[in-house]
């Protein structure tokens, strides 16, 4: 104070004023401390009730942009142009291996999620590619398709319900599922990648255009056997004299559409491509790719193969037993009028060039 001025004496807060600084407090959650650091500082500087009313809403307000402040949102997931997914979708796994009851058998077996799925394509070969990958002994193949990914009644079950269905291996086995379906679904890359983003894909390929006579002839047979009628092939190919691009046969040929799809969640790194027409003529080459994609040790060998000249393709022999693929695989494929051929082969030829620059690499297809 100057000299001569005497000091004002400090006026008394009264009851009201506390409880207004306080109550600040209750309808904003600022820490007490800091209430109470501010009213003792109001009392000390003599301030009234408009000045701190002032005073609190700019604290108020500075508070409340911070905790408003919009969280930075994860983009989808892109392609490059060389089909690497550059950055993966922002997704919390959904399990924790504590979530799973194992049930371990006296031999030290359990049943596991798979570390390899077969996701396609229908009519591409994947059964044979699993009895094939079935001989080595790392290997614990589930029997059946799960379709757990692809069918909504399964994919409710939850994780636990999709192990169940897993056959029982040791630890250092790899358990491999197989449903075709998995690959012309467009959900399914999503959900796979949310079980294991670092799970290894196994995908079995073949020419489109046989693949399209190899899907109708399977469906003829099954309606032949429940002695219903089903159309000839070229009632399904040709719609209105031109090629019936809606059939579903024909779409799920359409290799590059589907690819760039689960291209959005894995690398080319993790998707391991069997060519289907060279696994039918030659299967062990094929093999021994599987088997080092899969980092598993070489234990299948040529002499596992052998040509059946009646079937008219090649069967297993595994440990001195012999078996082949089923009476359902191998089916002749109807006769198809040239002229039709030439279409599908020329309708097929620019997805298939996508395709070959997508994974970077190239097949023997028309």
């Amino acid at each position: 104070p100057r000299p001569g001025r005497r000091r004002r004496p400090p006026a008394p807060v009264n009851n009201l004023f506390k409880e207004d600084i306080f109550a600040s407090q209750e309808v904003f959650p600022l820490p007490r401390w800091l209430f109470s650091v501010l009213a003792s500082r109001l009392v000390c500087c003599h301030w009234d009730r408009s000045l701190w009313a002032s005073t609190m809403a700019i604290v108020l307000l500075g508070a409340a942009l911070l905790i408003i402040q919009p969280q930075a949102v994860p983009s989808r997931p892109t392609v490059s142009s060389k089909g690497e997914a550059t950055m993966q979708p922002a997704q919390k796994e959904p399990f924790k291996k504590n979530d799973f009851k194992e049930t371990i058998r006296p031999n030290g077996t359990f049943q596991q999620l798979p570390q390899t799925v077969i996701i396609g394509v229908r009519k591409g070969g994947t059964r044979a590619l699993l009895e094939m990958l079935s001989l080595h002994p790392d290997i614990a193949a589930a029997e059946s398709e799960v379709h757990y990914f692809d069918w909504e009644q399964h994919f409710g079950n939850g994780l636990q319900w999709y192990a169940d269905q897993m056959p029982f291996s040791y630890p250092h086995q790899i358990t491999v599922e197989k449903t075709p379906a998995y690959f012309t679904s467009p959900k399914v890359p999503e959900r796979v990648y949310s079980m294991n983003k670092f799970i290894r894909l196994l995908l079995i390929l073949r020419d489109p255009t046989e693949r399209v006579l190899s899907d109708y002839t399977q469906v003829l047979f099954n309606h032949m056997q429940k002695h219903k009628p089903y159309p000839s092939i070229e009632e399904l190919l040709v719609k209105d004299g031109e090629l019936n691009v809606n059939y579903k046969a024909i779409n799920r040929s359409l290799y590059y559409v589907h690819m760039q799809n689960w291209l959005k969640y894995f690398p080319l790194d993790r998707i391991h491509i069997v060519d289907g027409d060279k696994l039918i003529k030659d299967p062990f080459p094929e093999i021994v790719k599987v088997e080092r994609f899969l980092k598993l040790a070489p234990q299948i060998n040529a002499s596992n193969f052998y040509f059946n000249k009646t079937k008219g393709f090649y069967c297993l022999r595994d440990s001195g037993r012999e078996r082949c693929l089923h009476e359902s695989k191998g089916r002749a494929h109807p006769k198809v009028d040239p002229v039709l051929l030439e279409k599908l082969h020329g309708y097929f030829h620019e997805p298939n060039r996508k395709f070959f620059e997508l994974v970077g690499r190239t097949f023997d297809w028309h």
